[in-house]
């Protein structure tokens, strides 16, 4: 079976709630913001051994290509793909499915965000593994859920319905929701998060498209074996501009989840720091050289000056060479705002 198994990493992303460590050609799944592996390493490095390295593909932008050819030299160049034009991820699936099909007819694709953090790797390989084998027999589409942890207003969820202890059918796909929503979620126990990661067979997912949105069904029909850099130029800026949650998983036939037994984390902005790399006993979290007088619960981060924290509570202070932030906690999912005001070569 892992013979037929591919991945593709989405690798497209500009982490903007990373400024200033993150910009447009270094965006957040290029930071080693948690070890000395990039983000996109560690992503890479998790289907090791599973997956053939000329089997695992990275869908990117132009900006981002060559970073990532020289943070991945492992990979074979050619599996760097850039996307023409950013188009949301049906399109990015539909990329993935025609290259995996015009590879192999029997191809599995599996499907991950770049800068997912998930530490424990055996038993994610497991349950993917066993996605994988799911997949290969029935006609389903497979995603992850992730047993939430607390009322999130910044995550999608998938109600689940019958099942196992860990696989279940999805009952439909909710969009962030509103705190009290959240709060009902929760307490339910029949919600989970959806982590944006699937596996599926390439010709199921073809079966569905032609159902439910033909211009991807014909983009994967038509998708050329070998170098695929004039059809992408030509045809894949004209895909309509859709997730695949709305364009297919919503409406899909049958879709299955399988529910976590992995760690899971988005870090989706500096706040998530502290759950990673610890606080001390005034609860700071930092890196870098620091220094603190009467200072608590701050995030700070040198990667070259010093930071003096003095009488202060509750702050992200950020310094890189040519820019410092300083940012409340509170704030910490408004930094993406920051973006229209700043100078063109500090973005």
């Amino acid at each position: 079976m892992s013979n037929h198994l591919f991945t593709f990493i989405l690798a497209g992303g500009s982490g903007e709630r990373f400024w200033p460590l993150s910009r447009s050609k270094t965006p957040k799944h290029l930071l080693r913001l948690l070890s000395d592996r990039t983000l996109l390493e560690t992503t890479v490095r998790r289907v090791e051994n599973l997956v053939p390295w000329d089997q695992v593909f990275i869908l990117t932008n132009a900006t981002q290509v060559d970073s990532i050819r020289k943070e991945l030299p492992f990979l074979p160049p050619e599996n760097i793909v850039a996307e023409p034009e950013k188009r949301d991820t049906a399109p990015a699936c539909a990329l993935a499915v025609g290259f995996a099909r015009a590879r192999d007819k029997d191809a599995i694709c599996t499907l991950l965000p770049a800068d997912a953090v998930i530490h424990n790797t055996p038993v994610f390989q497991k349950q993917l593994t066993a996605a994988a084998e799911v997949a290969a027999k029935r006609d389903a589409l497979i995603t992850f859920a992730i047993p939430p942890t607390y009322p999130s207003t910044g995550f999608g969820y998938l109600q689940l319905g019958k099942g196992s202890d860990s696989v279940h059918k999805v009952v439909r796909f909710v969009e962030k929701p509103d705190l009290a929503s959240a709060e009902n979620y929760y307490r339910s126990g029949e919600y989970a998060w959806n982590a944006g990661m699937f596996v599926w067979r390439a010709e199921i997912f073809l079966r569905e498209a032609e159902r439910l949105t033909p211009p991807l069904a014909e983009f994967i029909r038509d998708f050329p074996q070998g170098d695929a850099t004039k059809y992408l130029a030509a045809r894949f800026s004209k895909l309509p501009k859709i997730s695949v949650d709305y364009a297919i998983m919503e409406k899909a036939s049958e879709v299955l989840a399988f529910k976590a037994a992995f760690d899971w984390d988005d870090v989706g902005s500096w706040t998530a720091l502290p759950d990673h790399l610890g606080r001390n006993e005034a609860g700071n979290t930092v890196r870098g050289g620091v220094v603190e007088q009467g200072s608590r619960n701050n995030i700070a981060l040198s990667n070259g000056r010093l930071i003096a924290l003095c009488g202060v509570e509750n702050l992200i202070v950020i310094e890189t060479p040519d820019a410092v932030l300083v940012c409340h906690r509170d704030a910490a999912q408004d930094i993406k705002k920051l973006q229209p005001l700043l100078p063109q070569e500090v973005r």
